[in-house]
């Protein structure tokens, strides 16, 4: 006699079937693969460049950027670059975005060591000097100490405001170190 709750009764045909995705789990691959997408297409091109991108999925973001944002088709060629998204290994696309986004983490550092290194020039004058062009021997001497001089002129004038001969000074420290 069979019991009409058996539970062979109730047993699915994917319940042996390893390869199995539910569509819940489906869905949620799909909203993970487009917000990858999505993250790609806030990138500059010249990031995407230095990204290994396929071919269609690299159109697909360039095209992203030509489409006016707050649309109907803006949501849909989102919805598009995620489709693609799903047809890739997702680790290593999240490792070059975040060797990608490091890089501009480490350019913000650069930057700030400049910025200290020009505030160290303008506040310790001919010291400080001295000490760069023993390190760095590329600078020239008196043109070094001529945007110091003009620099700290326009400091005393505005102390408050960036001055051109501050951001000269910055530029020439910048292009003359390389690192």
């Amino acid at each position: 006699m069979k019991i009409v709750g058996d539970s062979e009764h109730f047993q699915q045909p994917f319940d042996h079937d390893e390869n199995y995705v539910s569509r819940t789990e489906f869905k949620k691959e799909s909203e993970l693969a487009q917000s990858l997408g999505i993250k790609l297409a806030l990138l500059s091109k010249s990031q995407l460049d230095k990204m290994d991108l396929d071919e269609f999925l690299y159109d697909a973001l360039i095209k992203l950027k030509t489409i006016k944002p707050k649309t109907e088709a803006y949501r849909r060629h989102q919805q598009y670059i995620g489709k693609l998204m799903r047809g890739y290994d997702h680790e290593p696309i999240e490792a070059a975005l975040a060797n990608v986004l490091n890089k501009n983490n480490n350019e913000a550092a650069r930057v700030h060591v400049f910025e200290k290194m020009r505030d160290r020039l303008l506040a310790e004058g001919d010291s400080a000097i001295q000490a760069l062009l023993d390190d760095h021997p590329t600078f020239e001497r008196q043109k070094l100490r001529q945007l110091v001089r003009q620099a700290n002129k326009e400091l005393q004038k505005a102390p408050d405001k960036e001055s051109k001969a501050n951001k000269e000074l910055f530029k020439y420290l910048r292009e003359h170190i390389d690192e």
